[in-house]
């Protein structure tokens, strides 16, 4: 096989791809190793939602830059993926308040405000307790089970090499040993998500990375109309660092914890994705431990399945699948970003926003690998080739 690139990257997971495809599109000879023999993981086993208003810092700035990769490469790669934004249904005044800081803070153009009427206009709700809503119209939808897999069957089909079932056992400068030969690169980027832990132990233990575990479902459910969107709720207000500082998340935390003290045992996130065929992904919950538990209680999928038929109206909810979905996470981090040996670069998005921030990330990235000041004149010269 080739043992030579500009570029090679560890792991075929969504944020590995995007840094195959920002080296392809700049000319440089990639390839890309995995332990698996196909797309698997994170990557397959989330909902599919670029949410990007709904970041901060860092993470909204990744999640802006790579809209517009994600939909080039629906294009490219033939792979299902909709402009369709994200609605969230506030049920509580106090959750109301925390969108309507939202939206004075992001502006028109970034964040709609819904009175009661146009949410259930809207979307298929049942009408008790809903009080108002937002819609965020720069979000995007991707199918989970194909939008991967697809990229990588559009890079190899364009060039880079993928070599499936090859495991990286060590790093030099310039060297990625794997379990078939040794691999030369101009620059390595290591995306192997919660794994780091088995290729570079003291910086996950230094970064206090450990693997989260989720509750989810796919579902069809007897709606009086299509979900139009991701749907996000009140519980939403209490994951993603875009209201995490607006006063009145204080209320809505307070309110759901004195309320429901099981949920939040349970690290409770309630929303809902549609999908192409009409079904429905439900989650999630979340449950951090360095080594997952094979095991996976009924609670969380009962309370996913009791909201669900609460929020919706609907006495069936007919389950298709159900599945552990598991991310890399992280005490008050969102990326892991290190060079623990020189132009090994180690690239993991320590929450579960690597769908999201994966294409902007990667430019990122890339970018500076690219850049003269970033390297050193020891180093070899990443070439781009016409």
């Amino acid at each position: 096989m080739t043992s030579t690139y500009d570029v090679v990257v560890v792991g075929a997971g969504i944020v590995g791809l995007a840094h195959a495809y920002h080296a392809h599109r700049r000319g440089l000879t990639v390839a890309v190793i995995d332990h698996a023999d196909r797309v698997a993981g994170a990557s397959v086993q989330n909902f599919g939602h670029a949410c990007i208003t709904a970041q901060s810092g860092t993470a909204l700035e990744y999640a802006r830059a790579g809209r517009s990769h994600w939909l080039d490469l629906a294009r490219r790669a033939d792979f299902w993926a909709a402009e369709s934004g994200t609605h969230c249904v506030a049920r509580h005044e106090d959750e109301l308040a925390v969108l309507e800081q939202f939206a004075e803070l992001r502006g028109e153009d970034q964040v709609q405000l819904l009175d009661r009427s146009e949410v259930l206009n809207r979307l298929p709700l049942a009408d008790t307790d809903v009080v108002g809503g937002m819609y965020l119209p720069l979000d995007v939808q991707v199918d989970p089970r194909s939008a991967a897999p697809a990229v990588a069957r559009w890079l190899a089909d364009s060039g880079v090499d993928f070599h499936w079932r090859t495991a990286a056992t060590s790093f030099a400068p310039g060297i990625v040993r794997t379990s078939r030969g040794d691999l030369h690169a101009g620059a390595t980027f290591v995306t192997v998500n919660h794994d780091i832990d088995r290729l570079f132990p003291e910086s996950a233990e230094r970064g206090g990375l450990v693997r989260c575990r989720l509750h989810m479902m796919r579902a069809t459910m007897p709606l009086r109309a299509p979900l139009p969107s991701p749907l996000f709720t009140g519980w939403s207000l209490l994951r993603y660092s875009g209201f995490e500082n607006l006063p009145a998340v204080a209320d809505v935390a307070a309110r759901l914890q004195a309320e429901y003290p099981d949920y939040v045992e349970l690290d409770l996130h309630q929303m809902y994705t549609p999908q192409p065929d009409g079904s429905i992904l439900l989650g999630d919950t979340h449950v951090r431990e360095i080594t997952t538990s094979p095991f996976q209680s009924e609670d969380g999928f009962e309370v996913l399945l009791g909201e669900a038929r609460t929020l919706f109206g609907v006495d069936r909810i007919d389950v298709v699948e159900r599945w552990q979905g598991t991310y890399c996470s992280a005490p008050g981090s969102e990326f892991l970003l290190e060079e623990p040996v020189d132009r090994v670069h180690i690239v993991t998005v320590t929450t579960g926003i690597g769908m999201t921030t994966s294409m902007g990330l990667a430019l990122s990235n890339v970018d500076s690998a690219l850049t003269p000041v970033a390297r050193r004149e020891t180093r070899p010269r990443l070439t781009a080739h016409n």
